[in-house]
C-alpha cells in the first residue's frame, strides 16, 4: 500500500477517488463509482469527501518533504 495523498496527475476534481484507489490497491474508476453509488444512500459521503480534500495533502508537497529530508 502506498501512503495516502492526493496524485497531481489522473484526478478530476480534488484527487480523493484517485488517491483512495492507489491506496486500497483498485482502479480510478470502480472507486468513483463506488462513491456515487454510496451517494445514493443517506449519510455524510459528501461532506467526507471535502474533509479529505482539505485534510488529505497533494503528492507534491510529499515528495518536497521526502527531499527536503534527504
Amino acid at each position: 500500500m502506498s501512503r495516502l495523498a492526493r496524485p497531481t496527475h489522473g484526478r478530476m476534481i480534488g484527487g480523493v477517488c484517485a488517491a483512495l484507489a492507489r491506496r486500497f490497491g483498485t482502479s480510478t474508476t470502480t472507486m468513483r463509482v463506488i462513491f456515487l453509488v454510496s451517494c445514493l444512500l443517506p449519510g455524510p459521503q459528501f461532506l467526507l469527501y471535502i474533509a479529505l480534500w482539505i485534510l488529505l495533502p497533494s503528492e507534491n508537497k510529499v515528495q518536497n518533504k521526502a527531499q527536503a529530508a534527504w
